[in-house]
């Protein structure tokens, strides 16, 4: 099955920039769906970002602009560029995964992805 692993989350100033990436490996398919998603606890988890089947980015409306998701030609490593971060972007990043149903990633919900990383924590301060 699929296997995902993120890095990159550390903290920084609010204004700072930050990289996350993403590692999926797992059963041989042209390419895997993708996708960001964050947690602060108490709270349900949001989603981020995720690239869908053509290569196109989608965001959640929150993130005005200030972060850019990008898939490797791979299609296996999932980047997320952070920046003019925010104390409120302060949050555990989980990347999620999916297999393509008929070629399509199928949207960006928690239930369109089927397997998630451990996590990693970013935390920007005032």
């Amino acid at each position: 099955q699929m296997e995902l692993v993120e890095s990159g989350g550390k903290s920084v100033q609010a204004g700072g920039s930050l990289t996350l990436s993403c590692v999926a490996s797992g059963p041989n398919y042209p390419r895997y769906c993708m996708g960001w998603f964050r947690q602060v606890p108490g709270k349900e988890r949001e989603f981020v970002a995720r690239v869908d089947e053509h290569g196109k980015p989608e965001y959640a409306g929150f993130l005005e602009g200030r972060f850019a998701v990008s898939q490797d030609k791979a299609q296996f490593t999932l980047h997320l560029q952070m920046s003019s971060l925010k104390p409120d972007d302060t949050a555990m990043y989980y990347c999620a995964g999916g297999y393509p149903f008929g070629g399509y990633c199928l949207g960006s919900r928690e239930k369109h992805f089927g397997f998630w990383g451990q996590g990693t924590q970013v935390t920007v301060s005032s």
